[in-house]
């Protein structure tokens, strides 16, 4: 099963960034998961969007091709990253690849809730009509305290973060079998 991972921080040393290399390695046996840049998309412009630039029909070629879509998200402000945003922007224009794509969400964040309130931030811009992606329910991951669960590499070694993914990954790919 083809998954697109896409990471609402371009931070170079982030939890979130960790997190997705965490999972592609952990579950490369089961899910390819490839890891998607948004860094390099332009800000969202509709004088553009049906002449989009290289970097944004790659990606929304990218994102076609895949069987869901993994979103991992940190929490700025009580909200999804501006980056993570624009990314969504271009998705729901013009040809819409995300309309009935499968969704799961995931953050990291230093905090104690995780990234809570930035996942319910992007549940609503999954549900838009632009975008209307159906999300597994009742998978919630958020890894709260993220600092404390990485060793100094930056990989995961926390055992109930890491036994919850296991039990979150096993979800993901039964849900995703009753749907064929």
């Amino acid at each position: 099963m083809k998954v697109a991972v896409i990471v609402g921080s371009i931070r170079k040393e982030s939890f979130n960034k960790k997190l997705a290399q965490f999972l592609q390695q952990r579950y490369a046996d089961r899910l390819a998961l490839e890891l998607l840049e948004i860094r390099n998309l332009p800000h969202y412009d509709q004088d553009i969007e049906n002449d989009a630039p290289p970097a944004v029909t790659e990606f929304k070629k990218q994102v076609a091709e895949a069987d869901a879509v993994l979103w991992i998200t940190p929490e700025y402000n009580y909200a999804i990253p501006g980056v993570l945003k624009n990314a969504l922007d271009w998705l729901s224009r013009v040809d819409k690849v995300m309309i009935g794509k499968p969704s799961w969400i995931m953050g990291a964040s230093m905090g104690q809730l995780g990234t809570v309130r930035a996942q319910n931030h992007l549940r609503d811009i999954l549900f838009s009509p632009g975008i209307t992606s159906p999300l597994i329910p009742n998978n919630e991951t958020y890894v709260g305290a993220a600092h404390e669960k990485f060793d100094a590499e930056g990989k995961l070694v926390h055992e109930p973060t890491i036994a919850h993914m296991d039990k979150v990954v096993d979800n993901f790919i039964n849900w995703m079998n009753s749907r064929k």
